[in-house]
């Protein structure tokens, strides 16, 4: 008699799933309502790219800081602890925003980032290698696609807030689009002062032999005007200050900062009060060297490592500079540009539920492999190509990143027990790829200049050759998984 499959999780484990596959949501949200905030903050603090991407530096080096002693912490207690001590450190973060938007200051946003990931490090730590435990060790990869496939959807609803409740609201995007009325010679549709000081401005740059206004990149036209509101060359704007601009951003950015973090209170109230299962701690006590000495002999779970910081690098590029690419190269407002990221992540999200589905029939490895493959083609045409087209590329790459983080994840933790603790906190560390990449994108956008172009193509196109290495990494693992 042919022996039943196994179930994907057992009847008497569903309510701890759920709850915990919640979790999956709430650092998506946190995820992707912060990266817009690199646009953001690089117009209203007016500073470079390089400068605005320290965002991702301190969100995602949150991650690298916490991911170990998070593993240690659940070891030496209990995954349920670890929940409940990651949900009380990401509402502390988020309730930093507060004082950090009333003193106006950038460096307090970046430090309430910082502690809010340590947050985050603590929940995934925990929770990614708890859903693991759910259940059957055959269908654990499977189970914990399932549980990141609601993952993106927190990041949508993060994508939707960021759009409509942030960017719609911010005074800088009017003074976008004002200083992009004036170049296309809507005059009449620019705030009084601003339109003065322009018209100004391109009386000056004809004495100097310069091109007007209307022939200069949209991007470099606004980041000088802006830099003259905030030098006090033009005094105000729609009657406000650069002050007092920059006061009423803020104070729109931290608002739903301050709203999440007392949902996650009331999240964490409910951990504390449910009973949660002791699956996966195992009653040994196991040395911490001998672990790391097995971990790093274990080819699978050190390439894995690598494979998820290049793969985090890149989807955090591709998402964070989304914005850029459709403002600098395609003339829209962040608002209309961040409508494109809802729809990447949408795609992301759907194609996270297929490629779930395809695992059935796939091997994780060279199911991982064709994505990556595919990845790469379309990270091409983002560089290469012009218009519209590049922007649907950049978008198309979101379906092909869906299965990767999970897929990744549970490959490298293979085979392993109670061992998965330790190990899972190396994979959270690789999350550190999206501290580091992006700042480097950022200071290859920078080299642009004047003109916003390097090597005869937009610079936020070439930008675009860092995910494309990181996903030649990613199908290289892929490669070797699928052996």
């Amino acid at each position: 008699m042919k022996k039943a499959a196994p179930s994907l999780v057992p009847s008497n484990l569903v309510l701890p799933f759920v709850l915990v596959t919640s979790l999956f949501a709430l650092w998506g949200f946190a995820n992707d309502i912060t990266n817009p905030l690199v646009k953001a903050f690089k117009d209203i603090f007016v500073i470079s790219n390089a400068q605005s991407s320290l965002v991702q530096t301190a969100f995602y080096g949150g991650y690298a800081t916490m991911a170990l002693p998070a593993a240690l912490f659940i070891r030496r207690f209990s995954y349920k602890a670890g929940i409940i001590l990651g949900l009380g450190l990401y509402a502390t973060g988020a309730l930093l925003c507060w004082p950090a938007a009333a003193q106006s200051n950038f460096n307090l946003f970046l430090v309430s980032l910082y502690v809010l990931t340590f947050g985050l490090a603590f929940l995934e730590t925990t929770a990614n290698p708890f859903v693991l435990s759910l259940g059957a060790p055959e269908t654990a990869t499977r189970r914990l696609n399932l549980a990141q496939a609601f993952n993106p959807i927190g990041s949508l609803t993060g994508m939707v807030v960021a759009s409509f409740v942030i960017l719609s609201s911010l005074q800088v995007e009017e003074f976008r689009s004002d200083v992009g009325s004036y170049q296309k010679g809507e005059v009449a549709a620019v705030d009084a002062d601003l339109g003065a000081y322009l018209a100004k401005e391109d009386e000056r740059r004809a004495l100097e032999g310069l091109p007007p206004l209307a022939d200069v990149q949209g991007g470099v036209a606004l980041a000088e005007t802006l830099a003259a509101f905030k030098a006090g060359e033009l005094e105000t704007f729609q009657g406000a200050s650069y002050e007092e601009t920059r006061s009423h951003d803020l104070s729109v950015i931290k608002t739903p900062y301050v709203v999440i973090g007392l949902v996650v209170i009331a999240v964490a109230v409910v951990f504390i009060v449910v009973p949660m299962p002791a699956t996966g701690m195992g009653q040994e006590r196991l040395s911490l060297s001998a672990t790391f000495k097995l971990l790093f002999r274990n080819g699978r779970f050190i390439g894995g490592v690598v494979a998820q910081a290049f793969y985090v690098g890149a989807q955090i590029m591709c998402w964070t500079f989304i914005i850029h690419y459709a403002t600098g190269n395609l003339g829209m407002s962040a608002s209309t540009a961040q409508n494109y990221n809802i729809v990447a992540m949408a795609i992301f999200c759907t194609s996270r539920f297929i490629c779930t589905f395809f695992l059935r029939y796939f091997s994780p490895g060279r199911l991982l492999l064709l994505l990556s493959l595919a990845a790469i083609l379309l990270t091409c045409g983002v560089i290469f190509a012009t218009g519209m087209f590049g922007l649907y590329c950049l978008i198309g790459v979101s379906a092909c990143m869906s299965l990767m983080f999970p897929t990744i994840y549970g490959i490298a933790l293979q085979g392993m027990g109670d061992e998965a603790k330790i190990a899972s906190a190396g994979l959270i560390f690789a999350i550190v790829g999206g501290a580091l990449m992006p700042p480097m994108q950022g200071r290859i956008i920078d080299m642009g200049g004047a003109d916003g172009l390097l090597l005869g193509l937009p610079a936020v196109n070439v930008s675009f050759v860092l995910p494309l290495i990181c996903f030649v990494v990613v199908a290289a693992y892929g490669k070797l998984a699928a052996r």
